[in-house]
């Protein structure tokens, strides 16, 4: 299963374990594996919480994220970028893409927050980080894309939206995030299973420890 080696640890947080570990925007997590890269989408404290990235720190840990989140935290080994920025790390290929609101104010566009598009062991991931329903997705191709959803649309997509996404992003596998630690359940995502594209399968995870 191409989700075999994605850990969800709950709200827009995962582990990839692979030929190197990588976590995106830990929150409340426990002490576990060391990140080779760690990845920040924004500067909220629910995804840049400088308490849960120094749990999984090494001296060569490397930090993806934006300006914003890069003050936050002032950690060594960073690198800023913003949206459509290409690159590599130790042979993993990564493109930083745009992820906004259309209409609320919580994640302005001109804020150039984040998702992340990541290449490694052949398999790609997008970490859509937290968005709207956005003209962009159409142009994303992934294996897996790990989508947000909450009940009311008040800070990402809603359920409707979110499975709008599933059409409109090039992938195999959908995985719905961000509910069931701040606000939200596991109904958004079940939902977003029932009204997804037919060719797309939803796979709703359980939020696991960060353990070995």
């Amino acid at each position: 299963m191409l989700t075999d080696k994605i850990r969800w640890l709950g709200h827009a947080s995962f582990r990839v374990d692979g030929s190197k570990t990588i976590y995106f925007d830990p929150f409340r997590i426990d002490e576990g594996r060391k990140a080779d890269i760690i990845f920040v989408s924004h500067k909220h404290y629910d995804h840049c919480s400088k308490e849960d990235i120094l749990k999984i720190l090494k001296p060569e840990t490397k930090i993806v994220t934006e300006k914003d989140s890069a003050k936050i935290l002032g950690l060594d080994n960073m690198i800023v970028v913003k949206p459509y920025d290409k690159f590599a790390i130790n042979g993993i290929e990564i493109e930083a893409l745009p992820a906004y609101n259309v209409t609320k104010p919580n994640h302005p566009k001109e804020n150039g927050w984040l998702g992340f598009l990541v290449r490694m062991d052949n398999i790609s991931i997008y970490h859509a980080g937290d968005t709207d329903l956005i003209e962009e997705m159409r142009n994303i191709t992934a294996d897996v894309a790990l989508i947000p959803v909450y009940p009311d649309s008040k800070y990402v997509m809603n359920p409707n939206e979110a499975a709008q996404a599933t059409y409109y992003i090039k992938t195999r596998v959908i995985v719905p995030m961000h509910y069931g630690v701040i606000g939200g359940s596991k109904q958004e995502a079940l939902e977003v299973r029932e009204k997804s594209n037919p060719k797309t399968l939803v796979t709703i995870m359980d939020i696991q420890k960060n353990s070995f």
